[in-house]
């Protein structure tokens, strides 16, 4: 992951709607929620939180599947941990240099 990509990502998650969002679906694990279901746990109004959706799906920070009539919305944790990796990859690395 580069610098620019690892910006966006972290951009995304900007907004405090966003990361409550985001936050919701990684509690929900791998079966992930739906739509209805995170605006219950959220509160976030209907049209503000398919904005909010549209905006992680398209930062690739959550998968969104359909499932029958149903669109079920996951975190995507292969890009969060690749996020983590990133911010953390050199951690110390001046600390432990010094004398």
């Amino acid at each position: 992951m580069d610098t620019t990509e690892a910006a966006q990502g972290f951009s995304a998650m900007g907004s405090e709607s966003r990361l409550e969002v985001l936050q919701a679906l990684v509690r929900a694990g791998n079966a992930g929620l739906r739509v209805g279901d995170i605006q219950e746990r959220t509160g976030i109004a209907a049209s503000t939180l398919a904005h909010h959706l549209k905006f992680l799906s398209a930062a690739n920070l959550i998968v969104q599947r359909k499932d029958g009539r149903t669109i079920m919305n996951t975190a995507n944790y292969a890009y969060l941990g690749a996020l983590a990796t990133f911010i953390l990859e050199h951690c110390c690395t001046e600390a432990e240099a010094r004398p």
